[in-house]
């Protein structure tokens, strides 16, 4: 069976490395096991820790976005119903000759 490393397997999902471990570190998606390469601990993915962690992105992934258009989703809806209105022009300004 073979192991990814974590930027591997964020390609593998679509998704940055970044963000990965950003999840990780908040714990919104599982670790894999820890493997010791010389001084560097990494983390070794498997196909099976993709697939599980590949379920979890849609319920967590822009979580803020969402929150965002459940927020102003009624506001839009009630600002498109008034009449839009033209910005009036702006009279012009005589420039000074030099």
């Amino acid at each position: 069976m073979r192991n990814f490393s974590t930027r591997e397997a964020a390609r593998k999902l679509g998704t940055t490395q970044a963000s990965l471990s950003r999840y990780m570190a908040a714990k919104k998606i599982p670790t894999p096991k820890l493997v010791t390469y010389g001084r560097f601990r990494v983390h070794a993915w498997t196909e099976a820790d993709i697939e599980r962690v590949r379920k979890l992105l849609p319920k967590i992934k822009n979580g803020r976005k969402t929150r965002y258009e459940k927020k102003h989703s009624a506001v839009s809806t009630q600002q498109s119903a008034k009449p839009k209105k033209k910005p009036q022009p702006r009279a012009a300004v005589p420039h000074k000759k030099s």
